[in-house]
C-alpha cells in the first residue's frame, strides 16, 4: 500500500465543492460549489501544483455538477433541472427530472458523460430518505430515461477505459459497484460489488488510463485508489474529513485535483472546502463532452 499526501490550493474555500473536471478545450479546471450555486474555472500551474481562479458563473443553487458540451456550452445540473450555460452565463433549461409528489425533497447530485456523449445523472434526498432517489440518462436529443431506482444518494460514476464497465456509487451502501455497460444503448445490466469501505463513504470518483478507480472517501479525509481487480493500492491523505470528488487534470492529465466540503462537523477543520492536488504517478482519461448537437433548445437556438 502506498500512502501519499495532497496539498491545498489557492482558490478560496467553498461550502460544498464537487464535480471537478478538466476542460481540455480551454486548459482549465471546472468545479462547482453546490450550496453557493457557483461554477468556477481555474488555471493549473503544473510547476507549483497550484490553481489560479479565473472566473465564476453563479446560478440559483443548488448546482451539483457541470460538464462541457460539444457545442462549446456547459451543461449544469441545477436543482431538479438540466441547463445549458453559454459563455456569457446565460442558462437555458432543457429537461427536468420527473419528481414524485410525495413530499420528499430531492435534487440532482453527481453527473458524468458516457463514452458516447450521453449524460448520466443521479438524485438524492436532502433528508436522506432511503431508496427515494434514482439514476437517469439524458440523451443527445434531450430525452430522459430512468436507468436505476431505489437509490439513496446517487454519487460518483465513471467508465473503464474501453467503456464496457460502469463504476457507480450509492454512498450509504459503502460500496463501489461495477456494472456491465452497453456503450451502444447506454444501459447497464449485471452488477457486482467492486470495493467496500469500513471508514467513511465513497463519493465522487474517476478512472485513469490503466483502469484504476480513484474515489473520494467522505468522512475519512482520503482518496483511495483501486486496481481493476478491486484491490486497494493507494491512499492519499487530504486533511479535511469531507472529501467529495477527484479528477485528473493538466495538459498531461497527471495531476489529481481533489474537492472538499466545509459542512457540518467539517466546518471548522483546517482546509475544509478547499481544493487539493497530488501527483500519484497515474494518468487520467480525457472527458467526453455531452453531445448536444441534436438538442432542441427552448430558446430556438
Amino acid at each position: 500500500m502506498i500512502t501519499l499526501r495532497a496539498h491545498p490550493c489557492a482558490p478560496a474555500p467553498g461550502r460544498l465543492c464537487e464535480s471537478p473536471l478538466w476542460d481540455n478545450r480551454t486548459g482549465e479546471l471546472l468545479w462547482v460549489d453546490i450550496r453557493g450555486g457557483h461554477i468556477h474555472r481555474a488555471e493549473l500551474d503544473r510547476a507549483t501544483l497550484d490553481l489560479t481562479h479565473r472566473s465564476t458563473v453563479s446560478l440559483t443553487p443548488p448546482v451539483s455538477a457541470v460538464v462541457p458540451c460539444a457545442s462549446g456550452s456547459l451543461l449544469a445540473t441545477v436543482g431538479d433541472t438540466f441547463y445549458l450555460v453559454d459563455g456569457d452565463g446565460t442558462a437555458t433549461p432543457i429537461a427536468a427530472i420527473p419528481l414524485p409528489d410525495d413530499g420528499i425533497r430531492r435534487r440532482l447530485n453527481d453527473a458524468k458523460v458516457d463514452p458516447h456523449g450521453r449524460l448520466l445523472a443521479g438524485t438524492m434526498s436532502e433528508d436522506g430518505v432511503q431508496g427515494s432517489a434514482a439514476l437517469y440518462r439524458l440523451d443527445p436529443d434531450g430525452a430522459l430515461s430512468t436507468l436505476r431506482d431505489g437509490v439513496t444518494i446517487s454519487n460518483g460514476l465513471d467508465w473503464s477505459p474501453d467503456g464496457t464497465v460502469l463504476y457507480y456509487v450509492d454512498s450509504p451502501t459503502r460500496r463501489i459497484d461495477a456494472f456491465e455497460y452497453d456503450i451502444v444503448t447506454g444501459t447497464f445490466g449485471n452488477g457486482k460489488p467492486f470495493a467496500r469501505f469500513e471508514d467513511g463513504e465513497p463519493d465522487g470518483l474517476t478512472v485513469d488510463g490503466e483502469g484504476w478507480v480513484w474515489v473520494a472517501v467522505w468522512g475519512a479525509g482520503q482518496v483511495h485508489a483501486f486496481d481493476p481487480t478491486g484491490h486497494r493500492r493507494v491512499i492519499i491523505e487530504v486533511g479535511p474529513s469531507q472529501v467529495s470528488s477527484c479528477v485528473f487534470a493538466g495538459p498531461d492529465l497527471d495531476v489529481l485535483v481533489i474537492t472538499t466540503a466545509a459542512e457540518g462537523k467539517a466546518a471548522g477543520e483546517p482546509g475544509a472546502g478547499r481544493l487539493f492536488t497530488c501527483v500519484p504517478g497515474a494518468v487520467g482519461l480525457q472527458a467526453t463532452p455531452y453531445s448536444d448537437t441534436r438538442l432542441v433548445r427552448s430558446d430556438g437556438r
